[in-house]
């Protein structure tokens, strides 16, 4: 009975169990779980796909349907998400060193404690996009239009938004600017800043504060 119970539990979880990982990409399929790596998914349609935990690794997802998919905890390292349409999807815990997201548009999406580092989110469109508790040192924003996003408790270290184009008020609560590159920048209307943070951070005479929070007498800007 005992060699009939082993031989059940392989049945199911062995090939058989992985069939939907074979299936072609297509709106709300499951690809949970999945080794979907070194592929070339671009313009696929997997709008409201559940990809949570699937591996993404050096895949090619440039132009793809991702509008409202699950990506939760999924592996995005070295994947091309340029020009995706990621409109409220679930990127939140995510692995996505170096990712590219070049011009996603990526408005209400949540990226929440994902591992982003050194991810380039150039020209990016992320109105109402959650970032809290995200790892994003290095990070690129060069031209990204960023509006009522949300940074608190996320680590920004060495991240350039120096290139950002702001359409609203960013949420800063928290957050780790150690180095941040803010040149520029128009933070007037951001929240959540405090003088410790902007001490860190690098700016230049063009960089506008919120009330409350004064220029430091010399940024500590170096860079490598």
């Amino acid at each position: 009975m005992a060699f009939n119970a082993a031989v059940l539990v392989l049945a199911f979880t062995g090939p058989a169990a992985a069939i939907h990982c074979k299936s072609s990409p297509a709106p709300r399929l499951d690809w949970s779980d999945c080794n979907e790596s070194h592929l070339i998914l671009r313009r696929a349609d997997l709008e409201g796909a559940i990809l949570l935990n699937t591996n993404f690794t050096l895949t090619n997802l440039r132009d793809a349907n991702l509008k409202s998919a699950n990506l939760e905890k999924a592996k995005l390292v070295r994947a091309s998400l340029a020009g995706a349409n990621a409109e409220k999807a679930n990127f939140a815990r995510v692995e996505a060193h170096r990712t590219s997201f070049v011009g996603v548009s990526a408005d209400g999406a949540s990226f929440a404690n994902a591992e982003l580092q050194r991810a380039d989110f150039s020209r990016a469109r992320l109105n109402g996009a959650n970032f809290e508790r995200a790892e994003l040192g290095r990070a690129k924003f060069d031209r990204a239009k960023l509006k009522g996003i949300r940074f608190s408790f996320a680590n920004l270290s060495r991240a350039d938004l120096s290139g950002a184009i702001i359409e609203g008020p960013i949420a800063f609560d928290r957050a780790v600017l150690f180095l941040t590159r803010i040149e520029g920048m128009d933070l007037s209307a951001a929240t959540g800043l405090r003088q410790a943070q902007i001490d860190l951070a690098c700016g230049d005479a063009m960089t506008k504060l919120p009330p409350g929070v004064s220029v430091p007498a010399s940024w500590p800007c170096k860079f490598d």
